[in-house]
């Protein structure tokens, strides 16, 4: 009966579905899938199809049944998918505005009843409501329903009460609702609706941002009158709102402390403020005395924020004041404090505000007000903002002016008592930090230096040459002169100085002025300059807009200062010997510029460019340089001489005997790249480029003994460091290596921290101090026997030996007296003393020799620049082969010794000089000359000493020098040499040239090196090399194949065999080795290959190893290339005992159904007629294993733990016969045995129950017994009465 009855609901039920007709069409249902997905260009694109299917279509049922999908969505399980459907619903209601709104929001309330829903669907169901009031609301259609209007409201405002699940969504989507309404509609409808939220507006902050927008959207509605009657009062912002603003305030606060934004609150009512005129009230009550009273926190930076958002609105009264006020202090100080780790920083996002607003602020007062205010905020002087703030770049032309002016004005009179200066907590308790107030007009004068040369230095200031220009008289001035009395011709003599210039910062000035020539150097053309356009087309760096350098306008105005003493006093007077070479130097720049009027070059440029910046240095260091100036004067008369000469065809004598004035150029440019100057690197590079055709070999001798390694240690190195105090100085004379944001963190930044750091040491000094007895006990190491002696001299000198005998029997209370034991402490303190520093001494010698070796190595790094300009731009000249062998030993050296970073940099960069740009090189040296029998021997030498290496990766090197070598020795045919082709390898029509190569003798040097890769177990060769070799040199492949032919069967190793028949195909498979071989040559060698092929795959054993399979599968691959052509071209080889061998290797190997080895020799067989057998895929039948019936099968119950069933129940005929049936298609198993997995596959029938009604109907309504085996015939009886209501379903 249970069973027909289950038939007859499934029949009656399919013919009644409302969805009949939507069954019919899939793609109208994938829209609603697509909706559901996650990726948001998925989802658009589905609800725009949706739209224009509907309008197509035009079916009443299916646009119901697209609301009620959209309006179930609302509230799916998947976050993704609520904005999906929110988003469609909207849509669609907007496309179809037929549709009432009233309807869709009856059918959301009635669908996400909260008072019906289950309770682990009440989240979903609020979030159904609030996507439901966000589609009605995206509609753009609520205007004209005012009704929906407060029905919505209505929704949203009961929804604001579940703040755990929903926050302030609700509150918000009414501010939405609010601005799109128009005031009538407010007016009607809502303002009695709100009344409750807007009487209540100062308890959150979200209720009294609702106030604000309704008073921002209508004004005309809510006049004071009726703010009055709604708070009390007819303004927002008054003396006794500002208690309740400030908890507001606090409220807002501690709501974004995980968002890190500005509440959209607080802006509002600093907005408000400014129009009721009472900003001052707010911001001094409020903010200063409210939310900076509080502790340092959220309420600390929701304050600075405002700042930040409230520059835009402040007029320059306004700025003035608040910038200058009290929470700018406290900014100034959570900068201060916030530089040690792992502390919360809000300077980025102050950067952002600043940024922001003098990018869109086109009021240069402003801009200025903002930038000095900032700038005014200072730490014990030195300001927090860091002095490469790249928002200057935003500022106009003449606010930028202002700017520098102002900052000009106080480097000369700083006045510290105008700044708004601080101190932390730390620094005020310091007693000793009251009186720097010189240590603070120090750190000010630094910052501004900085800040002056970073505004050049800042490509996107947009600044004037004059700018440019007088920052740098104004700072080479200060480095370098003082004023003796004001001139109308000197502007910077005018200027007085409040506070004199020390040394510490005419230091400063000095490397910041190289730093801002480096700057100069490589600046673009200005804007504004006439010939802008025309001259960067040329990309020329470092000239004005007439072409002048920017450092020959500097030198014109030392110049014009040295010449009037009266004016202006240098702080290093000039001897007059260095007074002389200063006026040679300008002598000599003016004979080049006559010269480059009548025809500009390069050179001339290059050598006005390094007498004019060893023009500069003679400011810094005049002693050093003065040699060096003279050594150059002298060198450009040789030069100029000797082109005269070559003219003539004259020269003298006396010449040789003198040292080659390029010699000395290169002499000079080594020497001024020991200065630590970037600027200086650059200028001799460019120089270096333009003497490279007149370098000598001795020139170059020069330059590699520097970078000798085995010179390094010897006393006439090319380097010696002994003065430690240069060394120290290192990081601070480097303004080139050194820019400003590493200045700012070493002398800025850092420096605030490190005053409250030392305020800790203090508390802390004695920890510290024990800390450093520590380190220093670890850096003794063991107590040395001097030591211990003198340490036992003093303990018996005080007879404390006898008193520690006695101590330690307990016999004798004697102890020493007050004076014995002063003078034990005396004597023991002064011998640790002593040792202690001498344990210094040693930590300052190695930290001396460390320093040392890091300058010599960054020297030689700098050299290089030399090295690989002329390798670049004189690679065809013989004089580059004399850089095979140095390189070669540099890199050896440095490959075998565990060096640092440093070193690592260093040998990278020469590694790279002689494989990338040495040897890979397409222009090199063609005409040998003499020198032929040098090279071959040198050839010999290299290869020899390859082979005797342990380090392939160094072998690799020479391998590649000795290529290189045998390049140079072949040089170019003479097809090639006249249309001067470069390209490796003998890509001519003669293949057979081979130039001045000796092709006997280096073939044999060859052919002793492959038997060395193919006799030794560990050798540093690869076949990698010789690959390289054949490719490059098939003249040279063709006398090796011989040898090469042999190792196949004779090599020491089965891995050396394998790589011999890798080389010997490639040789085979060249175009230019077969025209070389062609006829019977070719038929030999195929012939001999074939032999040694079959000799190789005779050896062949069973055998399952790895390498023995390799190397079969590279001589199947030889063997398929030979037997392939030998069969093309049918030539006379005999074959046959080397297809016998191929036949008997599977009964050798174990071959595999598919791999590389069982292809390659069904590919080889294939050319003699054996086809690969096919094999029938048959599908073995699985025996059952033993071992895995003794598993135990997961999340199952072995039998032995399974409860017995004590009672059978009872089934009903279909039932019982239904279960035999499934009984017997298992294999007779009992159902008890099996109760889980039956369980399983019980479910499969009801699947198929509409499809097979009769069959499945009675599996259904009798549930088999391994499911309840507890329960009796009736309960069964009972429980499928149960499930037919749910089957009706």
């Amino acid at each position: 009966m249970s069973v027909e009855m289950v038939e007859l609901s499934v029949k009656t039920a399919e013919p009644v579905r409302p969805a009949g007709v939507l069954q019919q069409n899939r793609v109208f249902l994938d829209f609603f899938w697509d909706i559901a997905k996650p990726e948001q260009e998925v989802r658009l694109k589905a609800v725009e199809d949706l739209i224009q299917y509907l309008k197509k279509s035009d079916q009443a049922d299916e646009l119901d049944y697209t609301f009620k999908r959209l309006v179930d969505g609302l509230a799916h399980t998947r976050e993704a998918a609520r904005p999906g459907f929110s988003l469609a619903l909207g849509q669609v209601l907007s496309a179809f505005e037929d549709v009432s709104l009233q309807t869709v929001l009856d059918r959301i309330k009635e669908k996400h009843n909260l008072q019906t829903v289950k309770k682990k669907l009440f989240r979903n169901a609020m979030f159904g409501n609030l996507f439901g009031v966000l589609a009605i609301h995206q509609s753009s259609r609520l205007p004209k329903e005012p009704q929906v209007v407060l029905g919505c409201v209505k929704l949203l405002q009961s929804l604001s009460q579940r703040k755990q699940h929903l926050k302030e969504l609700p509150t918000k989507t009414m501010m939405d609702i609010l601005n799109e309404i128009p005031e009538d509609v407010f007016e009607e409808v809502l303002l009695s609706a709100l009344q409750t939220e807007l009487e209540a507006a100062f308890s959150t902050p979200e209720q009294l941002q609702l106030l604000l927008v309704a008073l921002r959207r209508f004004p005309q509605t809510l006049k004071p009158k009726k703010l009055k009657k709604l708070l009390g009062c007819s303004t927002i912002i008054n003396a006794d709102n500002i208690p309740k603003l400030l908890d507001v305030l606090k409220m807002a606060a501690r709501s974004v402390k995980k968002e890190c934004v500005l509440p959209s609150v607080v802006l509002d009512l600093l907005k408000l403020s400014l129009k009721e005129d009472s900003f001052q009230l707010f911001w001094d009550n409020a903010i200063i005395n409210g939310m900076l009273k509080e502790a340092a926190g959220p309420a600390h930076y929701l304050s600075f924020r405002l700042l930040g958002s409230a520059l835009p609105l402040l007029s320059a009264e306004q700025l003035q004041e608040v910038l200058s006020g009290e929470v700018m202090v406290q900014y100034g100080e959570h900068v201060v404090a916030a530089q040690k780790p792992d502390r919360f920083k809000l300077a980025p996002e102050m950067d952002v505000f600043v940024s922001d607003f003098l990018q869109e602020c086109q009021d240069a007062d402003k801009q200025l007000i903002v930038m000095v205010r900032f700038s005014s905020l200072t730490n014990k002087g030195y300001p927090v903002v860091p002095s490469v703030w790249r928002v200057v770049q935003h500022l106009q032309p003449a606010a930028v002016e202002q700017y520098v002016a102002w900052l000009k004005k106080t480097f000369l009179q700083p006045q510290i008592d105008k700044l708004l200066d601080f101190s932390t907590r730390k620094q005020k308790d310091n007693p000793a930090a009251k009186e720097q107030k010189d240590d603070s007009v120090f750190r000010l004068r630094k910052w501004i230096i900085s800040r002056l040369c970073a505004i050049i230095d800042n490509h996107l200031v947009k600044k004037s040459e004059d700018l440019i220009m007088d920052v740098a008289r104004f700072v080479f001035f200060h480095a370098f002169f003082g004023t003796k009395k004001a001139s109308a011709d000197i502007s910077e003599t005018k200027g007085k100085l409040s506070v004199p210039l020390d040394d510490k910062i005419r230091a400063v000035l000095v490397n910041s002025f190289f730093g801002l020539l480096l700057s100069m150097h490589h600046l673009p053309l200005a804007e504004d300059s006439p010939e802008g356009v025309a001259v960067s087309q040329k990309r020329a760096l470092g000239v004005t807009a007439d072409g002048t350098m920017w450092i020959y306008h500097l030198v014109q105005y030392a110049q014009s200062l040295l010449s009037q003493p009266k004016h202006a006093q240098s702080s290093q007077p000039f001897s007059p010997e260095q007074s002389q070479a200063w006026d040679s130097m300008l002598e000599s720049v003016a004979n080049l510029k006559k010269k480059a009027k009548k025809g500009p070059s390069a050179e001339s440029s290059a050598f006005q460019q390094l007498f004019l910046l060893v023009g500069m240095h003679l400011f810094k260091a005049p002693e050093e340089l003065l040699v060096i100036m003279k050594d150059l004067q002298s060198c450009m008369d040789k030069a100029q001489e000797k082109k005269a000469k070559k003219k003539k065809e004259a020269v003298e004598q006396e010449e040789e005997e003198e040292p080659e004035w390029v010699e000395v150029m290169v002499d000079i440019l080594l020497s001024l790249l020991s200065q630590p100057s970037r600027h200086i690197r650059q200028v001799c590079r460019t120089v270096f480029s333009s003497i490279c055709p007149n370098v000598t070999a001795a020139a170059l001798t020069a330059i590699l003994d520097v970078l000798d390694p085995e010179r390094d240690d010897e006393d006439d190195a090319a380097v010696v460091v002994t003065d430690d105090n240069k060394t120290q100085k290192k990081n601070t004379n480097e303004e080139d290596d050194e820019e400003d944001e590493d200045m700012e963190k070493s002398d800025g930044s850092d420096e605030d921290s490190d005053e409250g750091e030392d305020d800790e040491a203090m508390e802390d000094d004695d920890a510290e101090d024990d800390e450093d007895e520590e380190d220093d006990e670890e850096e003794v190491g063991p107590v040395d026997q001097n030591f211990r002696i003198k340490m036992m001299k003093i303990l018996q000198n005080q007879n404390a030996m006898t008193i520690a005998g006695t101590e330690g029997d307990g016999s004798s209370d004697e102890e020493m007296d007050d004076d014995a034991m002063l003078q034990l402490d005396k004597g023991l303190a002064e011998l640790f003393s002593e040792q202690k520093k001498k344990a210094q001494a040693k930590k300052d010698e190695k930290t001396k020799m460390q320093k040392e070796k890091a300058l010599v190595r960054d020297f030689k790094i700098k050299v290089l620049d030399l090295l690989e300009v002329f390798v670049a731009r004189q690679a065809g000249s013989p004089l580059v082969l004399g850089l095979v062998e140095p390189l070669l030993t540099i890199i050896d050296r440095g490959m075998s010794s565990d060096s640092d970073q440093q070193e690592q940099d260093f040998l990278r960069r020469a590694a790279d000089i002689f494989r990338n740009q040495l040897c890979r090189s397409k222009v090199y040296c063609k005409t040998v000359g003499d020198r032929e029998g040098e090279l071959h021997d040198l050839l010999e030498k290299l290869m020899t000493k390859s082979q005797k290496l342990s380090d392939s990766s160094v072998c690799l090197y020479y391998f590649s020098a000795s290529l290189y070598v045998v390049k140079v020795l072949r040089g170019a045919p003479a097809a090639e040499a006249k249309e001067d082709a470069t390209a490796d390898g003998a890509a001519g029509s003669d293949l057979k040239f081979m130039g001045s190569l000796d092709v006997d003798r280096v073939s044999k040097i060859f052919i002793e090196a492959l038997n060395s890769f193919m006799g030794r177990r560990k050798s540093p060769l690869s076949a990698q090399m010789f690959t390289d070799l054949f490719t490059r040199f098939p003249g040279l492949c063709v006398k090796m194949l011989d040898a090469a032919v042999q190792h196949i069967n004779s090599g020491v190793r089965v891995h050396q065999q394998g790589q011999a028949c890798v080389l010997v195909l490639r040789a085979m498979q060249s175009r230019e080795v077969q025209q070389l071989l062609s006829g019977a040559a070719w038929t030999e060698l195929c012939g001999q290959v074939s032999g040694q092929l079959t000799a190789s795959l005779e050896k062949v054993g069973e055998t399952e190893s790895k390498v023995v399979k390799e190397k079969v599968v590279k001589t199947l691959e030889l063997c398929q290339f030979l037997v392939k052509n030998v069969k093309q071209q049918k030539l006379t080889v005999d074959l046959e005992p080397l297809q016998t061998v191929l036949q008997s290797l599977t009964s050798a190997i174990a071959f595999k159904k598919t791999g590389k080895l069982e292809d390659t020799y069904w590919a080889v067989v294939k050319h003699f007629g054996v086809i690969k057998p096919k094999v029938e895929k048959i599908k073995p039948e699985k025996k059952a294993d033993p071992k895995e019936l003794l598993k135990k099968k997961k999340g199952f119950l072995p039998e032995s733990k399974k409860r017995r069933k004590r009672d059978i129940p009872i089934l009903e005929p279909a039932a019982a016969a239904a279960a035999a049936e499934q009984a017997t298609l298992r294999g007779g198993k009992p159902a008890a045995g099996t109760g889980h997995w039956k369980k399983k596959h019980d479910k499969k029938p009801k699947q198929k129950r509409p499809a097979d009604g009769a069959a499945a109907a009675p599996a259904a309504a009798s549930p088999s017994p391994a499911k309840k085996s507890k329960t009796t015939a009736t309960s069964e009886s009972n429980s499928a009465k149960k499930k037919k209501p749910k089957q009706k379903k």
